[in-house]
């Protein structure tokens, strides 16, 4: 198309009070919009226009009612100077090529649509919303190729959907006189189009030229439907045919099959045979509907409402259809093309593909509703053996066999059923060896695929793995040879199934809960007790699970419980390894001793680390490093009773050698603790109740096909209900904010406390973006990936302090940092307040600059990173309750989890991590089970920066519901060179 117009705002204005026709061409897109003035001035406008003599019909008074009516009348033309008061003149128009009009046409509609009727012709306004709906038709990939009248390329709209044809239609019977003003070119009386065939002329014409660009030919593989001469292809007639087929169709065409009963010569009732009814609908009332012998005949009442080209419009249907289904191909021939009859073979090819291919070529196939059709199928799981159901229960509930065990497998077995009734083995085999597609079951004719129905039949029961088993029974569907096919549970697990759809046991079951043991010493709270009694059930039928209460809320304590439980059960009796993060083995030591005195308990870690004489009720601590290093021995030093993963977001990722050693230590019972258990994804909620009970949300490819990758995208709502459903049994999490969990928990505010950078800093800020902007242009892959990471880091450093960014082993470090200086206020009012604070950052080389910085000032600080010694750790965590040192800097990384410092009443994050939940789990070392003061949380934002942007990035991750789904800095490295320059600009934020 005409590249778009030049028209200047003074040449819209003077446009849009000009009356508007269009012109017609051939090709299609050769059409023109003409412009003219009723008092008959020449109108002024692009320089790409030009101006000509045009006839148009007109009333006589000038006005655009009253004697217009006279101009328009019923069929394809209407009558122009036969009515009264209607006179043609000659007028001077102005002439636009339809792609430079385009775009006056859309803009003076809008000018109407602002400035009221008066500032734009009527007739002008109609043509802006014509060209409207054509752009919306081609916007929607409304386009059909074939060729015009003169057998040249041309596109057009279509196929249009009923709701379109209603637009149109409106559209059209709103078209005002003098917008089809000129009259057709035949001789005798003067004649004006009919208003919607002039319309679908606009928009085919509108069509028509959209697709034509300068790369159109390259994608196209040549000039024809690409490029903007005409060009004629007659020898592609036919092609052209077969496209139009339908598509232009004022109706709709089915098939409606009848069932026919007839007698045989024997005196006896033959089985039914079959005929297939040819019926026309209307496209714009599809309720309207009408077999085609009766409209052959005319005898149809609504025959007027299908239009007088309903027979041409069902022969193009149906020759469309012939060619999806070849049995069809007779009634193209046939004088009247009403039925035929229908072989067996054909009908079962209806049951089959198609009905399907039919369905794609606009056809549908209507069924006798007297036929039962189609043969459903459930699968079954239960034990092997129909009489194995294991009812008995004591005091703790319903018992099962030991779900994990080697021999525990599932039968999988099939039922089927025709309607809502279900069949034996018996009439399924009749069925399955049926010889046509029709048989007599239970007083009803069944229609079915006889070849499906063996099939069916053939199919072998089969074995599955309890994890396989609950997995499917717990969702309610399952996979069987690539169909989705809905599960019943029968026997004990069909019991499992309830036991575990209240994971807190508060659904009204009749058993008792599991009380709290005697050696505890200390009180559960009521949803610690849930909490015990939910791993206590689990751990005993052999499941393991998650338990993924907020940070604080005293997950320690509650694994302490369940393995002094534990410790009175025989069978459950044995060792529990727990594999913590280092800074946290302490606190497991302290916790045990604290609540569980003579409970003995060793740290596997260090040099002299052994497994000697293990006791059964004994506590194995151990790092993640070191179970790694000796996954080996401490699999060989088993049976444990128990192994736990405390923080199990380490092992989030399952092809990680951390993850993968732990797989190999086995144990009666697996337990996961994390606050977090999706930080990024949600494989890594896989990979951990995997390594709980393994198998049960299948393999990480089929978990992530059926339903990561829908939830992750949002585009199946209905996978995030199946997900719940399936891992609500074994993910146990309360948040403080729940009611009745905390209740006495003291109020926490956070604060956004934004910053302006130094003069230094903004210097440095805009020449690292120049630089690694301009590095970064062009490059693909890692390479671009790598820049922008180092690019983001560098920001983030500058805006933390220059002497970071520029690693300078002694700087000077007051006045440089707005940061800073907020800081130090912050620290002089908490201080002066006689509180303590947490400081957090994610780089251990700021907590050095900010320890030295403090020290200096005279304020007592000390510094906790990932390097520092565990006994350090402790006697570090202990001073600072006791209230020794007031200033507790920390590394993100390395204290950001774990640790108990209820002593701190505030809470300053010096700078941002990219995942609102690792902030969380920082904040709530200090707001957690034990605090009793308010705590005030500090977020420092260098205003104007990427940190800007971040902090709203967060804000939007904090709002998904229950976990975190984004990939943080992962996520900016895909960024296009524009978005990465807006996010990281700086904004005149300098002071």
């Amino acid at each position: 198309m005409t590249p778009p117009s030049a028209a200047t705002p003074s040449d819209i204005a003077e446009l849009s009070r000009c009356t508007a026709v269009f012109l017609p061409g051939d090709p299609a897109r050769t059409g023109r919009v003409a412009f003219w003035r009723p008092d008959g001035a020449t109108p002024s406008g692009p320089a790409t226009g030009s101006t000509e003599e045009l006839t148009v019909a007109v009333p006589a008074d000038g006005t655009d009612d009253g004697p217009h009516d006279g101009l328009t009348g019923p069929g394809p033309t209407s009558p122009g100077p036969t009515g009264p008061g209607v006179e043609t003149h000659t007028v001077r128009a102005l002439v636009l090529p339809l792609g430079e009009a385009l775009p006056v046409l859309t803009r003076a509609r809008a000018r109407a649509a602002q400035s009221g009727p008066g500032q734009c012709d009527p007739a002008t306004a109609f043509w802006g919303a014509a060209a409207v709906l054509a752009l919306q038709l081609a916007a929607r990939g409304r386009l059909l190729p074939g060729l015009s009248a003169t057998d040249h390329d041309a596109w057009r709209v279509g196929p249009l959907t009923p709701d379109d044809l209603t637009r149109v239609r409106e559209l059209a019977a709103a078209m005002p006189p003098t917008a089809h003003a000129t009259p057709l070119p035949v001789s005798g009386p003067v004649l004006l189009p009919e208003p919607e065939r002039h319309l679908r002329a606009f928009l085919d014409a509108v069509a028509d030229g959209l697709p034509r660009s300068p790369a159109a030919a390259l994608a196209s593989g040549g000039p024809a439907f690409a490029a903007p001469a005409p060009r004629r292809l007659p020898e592609q007639r036919a092609w052209a045919a077969d496209v139009a087929a339908g598509h232009d169709a004022g109706v709709r065409l089915s098939i409606r099959i009848e069932l026919l009963h007839g007698v045989g010569g024997n005196g006896k009732a033959d089985g039914p045979r079959f005929r297939a009814v040819l019926q026309l609908h209307s496209l714009s009332d599809p309720a309207l509907v009408a077999d085609a012998a009766d409209v052959w005949a005319g005898t149809s009442p609504i025959t007027p409402a299908l239009g007088p080209r309903a027979r041409m419009d069902a022969l193009l249907t149906l020759r469309r259809a012939a060619r999806a289904w070849a049995p069809l191909t007779p009634l193209l021939s046939a004088a009247v093309p009403d039925a035929l009859d229908l072989a067996d073979e054909e009908v079962t090819e209806l049951l089959g593909s198609a009905a399907g291919a039919l369905d794609a070529a606009g056809v549908q196939v209507h069924w006798p509703r007297e036929l039962a059709r189609g043969l459903t199928a459930r699968a079954v799981i239960g034990p092997d053996g129909e009489d194995e159901t294991d009812e008995t229960q004591d005091d703790a509930g319903p018992r099962f066999p030991a779900f994990l065990s080697a021999d525990a497998l599932l039968r999988f077995s099939w039922r089927f059923a025709v309607g809502d009734q279900e069949l034996t083995r018996a009439e399924l085999d009749g069925l399955a060896e049926a010889s046509r597609p029709v048989v007599r079951l239970r007083d009803q004719w069944v229609l079915l695929d006889p070849e499906a129905a063996r099939r069916v039949r053939d199919r072998q029961d089969r074995k599955l793995t309890p994890a396989d088993a609950l997995g499917a029974v717990l969702t309610g569907r399952t996979e069987a040879d690539g169909t989705d096919v809905e599960v019943r549970a029968t026997g004990w697990l069909e019991a499992l199934r309830d036991h575990l759809a209240d994971p807190e046991g508060t659904a009204g079951a009749q058993r008792a809960p599991v009380p709290q043991p005697s050696a505890l010493a200390a009180t559960l709270r009521d949803y610690q007790l849930r909490g015990l009694d939910w791993l206590v059930r689990m751990t005993s039928i052999g499941l393991g699970g998650c338990l993924a209460d907020d940070m604080g809320l005293g997950k320690t304590i509650t694994l302490i419980a369940l393995h002094l439980h534990r410790m009175g059960i025989p069978e459950a009796s044995g060792p529990t390894l727990v594999v913590c993060p280092t800074s946290l083995m302490g606190n497991w030591r302290r916790e045990i001793e604290r609540f569980a005195p003579g409970t003995p308990v060793r740290r596997y870690h260090g040099s002299a680390r052994s497994l000697d004489n293990l006791d059964d009720g004994e506590f194995v601590l151990t790092t993640y490093g070191t179970m790694r290093l000796d996954a080996q021995r401490l699999a060989e030093a088993g049976p444990w009773g128990m192994v736990v993963a405390d923080e199990a977001q380490h092992v989030k990722n399952p092809f990680s050698a951390t993850a993968r050693q732990l797989r190999t230590i086995g144990a009666k019972a697996r337990v996961a603790l994390s606050g977090t258990p999706i930080e990024n994804n949600l494989s890594e909620l896989w990979a951990i109740l995997d390594w709980t009970t393994p198998g049960v949300l299948g393999t990480h490819g089929a978990f992530r096909r059926r339903y990561a990758q829908a939830v992750e995208s949002g585009s199946d709502p209905e996978a995030a209900v199946r997900l719940a459903k399936l891992v609500r049994p074994f993910l146990l999490r309360r948040r403080k904010s729940d009611p009745g969990i905390a209740p006495e928990l003291p109020p926490k505010t956070e604060t956004d406390r934004a910053v302006a950078l130094t003069k230094e800093q903004a210097g440095l800020y805009e020449a690292v973006v120049r630089e690694i902007l301009a590095e970064i242009s062009g490059t693909g892959g890692l390479v671009r990936r790598g820049l922008i990471v180092k690019l983001l880091t560098g920001l983030k450093q500058i805006c933390n302090h220059p002497a970071q960014y520029l690693k300078e082993d002694r700087p000077v470090v007051p006045g440089r940092s707005g940061k800073l200086e907020l800081l130090d206020e912050l620290l002089d009012t908490i201080l002066a307040e006689g509180a303590s604070v947490l400081v957090f950052t994610q780089y251990v080389q700021m907590a050095r600059i900010l320890e030295g910085h403090l020290a200096a000032r005279g304020v007592p600080a000390q510094l906790l990173h990932g390097g520092t010694p565990v006994a350090r750790r402790e006697e570090m965590v202990r001073r600072f309750q006791d209230g020794e040192v007031p200033v507790f800097l920390l590394s993100l990384k390395a204290a950001g989890t774990g640790l108990n410092l209820t002593r701190a009443g505030h809470v300053v994050h010096y700078d941002r991590w990219w995942n609102p939940a690792v902030e969380a789990q920082a904040t709530d070392r200090a707001y957690r089970i034990g605090q009793t003061q308010p705590v005030q949380v500090h977020r420092i934002i260098a205003e104007g920066t990427v940190e800007d942007r971040i902090a709203a990035m967060l804000t939007r991750k904090r709002e998904l519901a229950d976990a975190v789904l984004g990939s943080g800095e992962g996520a900016l490295t895909e960024l296009t060179d524009s978005e990465l320059a807006e996010l990281v600009e700086l904004r005149g934020t300098e002071r």
